[in-house]
């Protein structure tokens, strides 16, 4: 079993303008870090909430979801590997269109399940009627999708709800917030549609690693089986609580990225890249049929991470997370530079 690579992080004392795992350039709310100096005192002693109340109430307020349909995970990570572990046993198949977060290949294979990977269409839509004729036990739609950063219209998503029936439809909505909607509504017309929120991008809290999960129930019950007993830990509690109060600095911090990222598009364009519309906080950059692995090298030389997936799908593109105007432009001088140099920053497929 392969395992699951996450994004290069640098090494102790290295310098390097960050731009490969979608992390918000910009910090969390000032009322978070008082949350964290205030829960960092007596109370660590204690074990935290085990079903992280706090937090999942103030989750409830800003979404208007009951707290009952709310669960809240190590990350939409953790609660992704609790999806399949409660969801599939071995040879039950799991459906999702290709490329898209290659975590879930790793999480199928710890299950033993059978993976439908559906190919996107050139445009990077998703093939809903295909996934439909799948009817797979477990559907999964990452939307924005990364690493393309396209989104899936939420009427063919209810489409694909209705199709499925029963069975379950995951909708990771990690980059929700940099797009125009949610299907966050599905909720209340399919029991079998969970959806997935991330701290990680749109509230700056990667660091703390907390996640949402808002289902029926049933589903949420079902999920509370296959939980770990204090998942969450005191400090990432107050902070995710404290973070979801303040949603207006969240959202200002959001508009910043979004102009950022509609400029980088433009430019790259300019550049000579294809980039897909992105509604989420990177782009991806391609030159079909050429390897961007060595440019990706030469940029990391040049003091810059980029992510470059050594997949035959996606050999040919960068995906760039969108950083502060700062690095932005130092991105484009070392890039200009790099396709300026020749061919040993990117070769040509045979």
């Amino acid at each position: 079993m392969a395992a699951y690579q996450p994004g290069e992080q640098p090494k102790p004392g290295e310098r390097l303008i960050k731009l490969n795992t979608n992390e918000n350039p910009y910090p969390p709310s000032p009322r978070v870090r008082k949350a964290i100096a205030r829960a960092a005192g007596a109370a660590l002693r204690l074990y935290p909430a085990p079903r992280a109340d706090q937090f999942i109430e103030a989750a409830s307020r800003l979404y208007g979801v009951p707290p009952a349909m709310i669960l809240a995970g190590n990350g939409s990570d953790e609660l992704l590997a609790m999806i399949f572990r409660a969801t599939l046993d071995a040879g039950d198949r799991v459906a999702y269109p290709v490329p898209t977060y290659s975590l879930y290949d790793t999480l199928a294979a710890i299950q033993g399940a059978r993976v439908i990977a559906i190919p996107l269409e050139a445009d990077f839509a998703v093939p809903i009627e295909k996934l439909a004729r799948a009817r797979a036990k477990l559907t999964i739609v990452c939307n924005p999708n990364s690493p393309s950063g396209t989104f899936t219209p939420v009427r063919s998503l209810a489409t694909l709800a209705k199709a499925l029936d029963k069975r379950l439809l995951v909708i990771d909505e990690a980059y929700v917030d940099f797009a125009a909607d949610s299907a966050l509504k599905l909720l209340r017309r399919h029991r079998n549609v969970v959806i997935l929120r991330s701290l990680s991008k749109s509230f700056s809290l990667a660091g703390m690693r907390l996640g949402l999960c808002l289902a029926h129930p049933e589903v949420i019950d079902a999920l509370l089986k296959v939980k770990d007993s204090y998942n969450l830990n005191r400090l990432a509690l107050a902070a995710g609580a404290e973070a979801l109060r303040d949603v207006a600095w969240m959202r200002r911090n959001v508009e910043r990225v979004k102009r950022v990222r509609e400029d980088s598009a433009r430019r790259l364009r300019q550049m000579g890249f294809e980039v897909p519309p992105s509604d989420a906080n990177f782009v991806l950059a391609r030159m079909p049929g050429r390897d961007l692995g060595p440019l990706a090298a030469e940029l990391k030389r040049r003091g810059i991470l980029v992510r470059h997936f050594a997949t035959p799908l996606l050999r040919d593109a960068l995906r760039i997370s969108i950083g502060t105007p700062a690095e932005m432009n130092a991105l484009f001088r070392a890039l200009k530079e790099s396709l300026e140099a020749g061919p040993s920053s990117g070769r040509r497929k045979r």
